[in-house]
C-alpha cells in the first residue's frame, strides 16, 4: 500500500467536497477487527500505543467551535467528521490495548503540551499545531502497519493510516486558503516557526517512541529523515512554493 500524496486532492476527487469525502469514508468503513484473537504487545510498543491513544482521545470541542465561527458550514461539518474519525482511532487503539491486556492511561505530558498549544490562538494556529501531530502520525502508523510483529497491530495501524492520509490534505487545503493573502515577510516568519515546531516534536517522538519504532525496523534517524521529507511537502503545499530537491 503506497502513501497517498500530500496536498490538494487528486484529479479524481475534483468536485467532491471534504464533507462528502469524509461521509463516503464513513459509509465504506469495514467492521471492526476480531478483537477476541488477542494481541501480543511488547512493553515498548504497548507504552507507545498508550500515549498515542491519549493523543487521539480528545473531544475536539475547541476545534469544532473555531470551525463553526469561521462561517463555512461545509467546513464545519467536515471538521465534525474529522473529529469523529480521530475518536474512532482512540476507540480502536483502546480496544487493541485491551486485546493485549494493557490498561489505558489517563494523560501524558506530550499530549498536554500539544493541547495547550493548539488552543492558544485561532483556527489557523490550531490547525498548524494539529498538522504537526498528523504528519508525525503518518510515519508512525506506517511503521507499525509495515513492521509491527503482531497482525492485529498491523491491521489497526493500516486502518488509522488510511484516515490520516486523508486528514493531512484536508488541513493543507484549509491552511493554504488561510495563508493565501499573508505578505511574504510574514510567511517567512510563520514557516520558520512551523519548522521549529515540526522538528522539535519529531525529535521528541523519535526519542520517546524510539524503542517501539526500532521493534518495527525503523531507526530513530530514519524516522526523523522521513518526517522531514513529509514536512517539506506539507510546507510547500500550504504556501504554494516549490518543494526542495529530494523532498519525499
Amino acid at each position: 500500500m503506497k502513501t497517498r500524496p500530500i496536498g490538494a486532492r487528486a484529479a479524481h476527487h475534483a468536485g467532491v467536497t471534504w464533507q462528502q469525502e469524509f461521509e463516503a469514508a464513513a459509509a465504506a468503513r469495514p467492521a471492526d477487527p476480531d478483537w477476541t484473537r488477542g494481541a501480543h504487545l511488547q512493553s515498548a510498543l504497548a507504552a507507545s500505543l498508550q500515549r498515542f491513544q491519549v493523543g487521539e482521545a480528545g473531544d475536539g470541542a475547541n476545534l469544532i467551535g473555531k470551525a463553526d465561527r469561521a462561517g463555512d458550514p461545509g467546513y464545519a461539518a467536515a471538521v465534525r467528521l474529522f473529529v469523529a474519525e480521530e475518536q474512532n482511532h482512540a476507540r480502536m487503539l483502546g480496544l487493541l490495548l485491551d486485546a493485549g491486556g494493557v490498561p489505558l492511561i489517563g494523560s501524558h505530558w506530550s499530549d498536554a503540551v500539544f493541547v495547550a498549544l493548539r488552543r492558544s490562538l485561532g483556527l489557523r494556529t490550531e490547525l498548524m499545531v494539529l498538522m504537526v501531530a498528523e504528519v508525525i502520525a503518518l510515519r508512525y502508523y506506517r511503521a507499525l502497519r509495515d513492521g509491527a510483529p503482531d497482525p492485529l497491530v498491523r491491521e489497526v495501524s493500516g486502518r488509522i493510516l488510511a484516515d490520516e492520509e486523508r486528514h493531512v490534505p484536508f488541513h493543507v487545503d484549509r491552511l493554504r486558503a488561510g495563508f493565501a493573502t499573508l505578505p511574504v515577510p510574514a510567511r517567512v516568519v510563520v514557516v520558520a516557526g512551523w519548522w521549529v515546531l515540526f522538528c522539535g516534536a519529531a525529535v521528541v517522538v523519535a526519542w520517546d517512541h524510539g524503542p517501539a519504532l526500532v521493534a518495527t525496523g525503523v531507526r530513530r534517524r530514519g524516522f526523523l529523515r522521513d518526517v522531514v521529507g513529509l514536512v517539506r511537502r506539507v510546507v510547500a503545499d500550504v504556501f504554494a512554493v516549490r518543494a526542495p530537491a529530494g523532498a519525499r
